[in-house]
């Protein structure tokens, strides 16, 4: 593993990526516990790939964790050099271990240390959606993709931890009579979809998955969370401390939405993102007039002129 000289960026936003990176770091060693979301993103992205015909010979994965994806990744889709990055230097200790025949470094999502049209794949799984510049973390990975290079990401988005929201914000009404931001707020899939086009990918694609989780008690799903790194690094969660009686009060209306399995429900939503970096060689919009049938032809209708109503 390689740690290049500091390149760590805490720009002025919601997140506190310092204090982001710490968590990360000393919730490495439990990270196994709660490793699930990242297992089926992982498995999803795999699945995504297998439907494109062609090779990847230079390969990065932004956001290493425990080194499950490069792991994924090691010996297929024609890749011979993989690159393994991740912000946390514990995380990325666990990933060189994983995968000692990628090359690991340290290094943060909001400057990377990628040299331009130097790789042919790069894979995010997990991670940045807790990035304060998502939109320059994206302009990043397309400056160092090849042309034709592809951009897979995967992060939280939209109905992520609805449940969780919505209880908290009850309690916290009711205890403390007033809001302070808990959640952090999750990017909505049709932005995510603009920010592809912003970054100068071309054609770019962003689906989603819900994965329900269920709990037997949501206390379970808190201590998940803590595991994976997932707790809140807001800025501003020092200026309302949340306080017991309102945790408290959270988990009794958590517990109190059980399904008829007596089960309780936390929804997470993984946006897939997908774009390309520009080349001459791939498929190009026709120039407006160009077309050689009219639509109302290939449809077997009547054209009307315009303000005339059918029929």
């Amino acid at each position: 593993m390689r740690v290049p000289p500091k390149n760590t960026v805490d720009a002025l936003g919601p997140f506190d990526r310092a204090l982001w990176r710490k968590r990360r770091d000393r919730t490495a060693a439990r990270f196994a516990d709660a490793d699930f979301l990242l297992v089926e993103t992982v498995e999803r992205t795999i699945e995504r790939l297998e439907d494109i015909k062609r090779s990847f010979p230079s390969a990065a994965v932004i956001g290493a964790g425990n080194g499950a994806m490069a792991t994924a990744l090691q010996g297929r889709f024609g890749i011979e050099t993989l690159l393994q990055l991740d912000a946390s230097s514990v995380m990325a200790q666990m990933a060189a271990k994983a995968v000692p025949d990628a090359v690991t470094l340290v290094a943060d999502e909001e400057a990377l240390p990628l040299a331009d049209a130097s790789l042919d794949l790069i894979v995010a799984p997990l991670t940045l959606h807790w990035t304060n510049d998502l939109p320059g973390s994206l302009i990043q990975m397309r400056r160092a993709l090849k042309p034709d290079g592809l951009l897979m990401a995967a992060l939280f988005a939209g109905s992520t931890l609805q449940e969780l929201r919505t209880h908290l914000t009850h309690a916290e009404v009711e205890t403390t009579g007033g809001l302070s931001p808990r959640i952090a707020p999750m990017a909505d899939l049709r932005d995510l979809g603009g920010l592809l086009q912003r970054a100068g990918l071309a054609l770019p694609v962003a689906d989603r998955e819900i994965i329900p989780v269920r709990y037997a008690n949501p206390f379970r799903l808190l201590t998940d969370l803590r595991a994976m790194g997932e707790s809140n690094v807001m800025r501003d969660r020092h200026k309302a401390p949340l306080r017991r009686d309102t945790i408290a009060r959270m988990l009794e209306l958590y517990a109190g939405s059980v399904d008829a399995t007596g089960n309780v429900t936390a929804t997470f939503e993984v946006a897939f993102l997908h774009g390309w970096a520009p080349a001459s060689t791939q498929q190009q919009p026709l120039r407006p007039g160009s077309a050689k049938m009219r639509l109302a032809d290939a449809l077997g209708t009547d054209e009307k002129p315009a303000g005339e109503k059918a029929g």
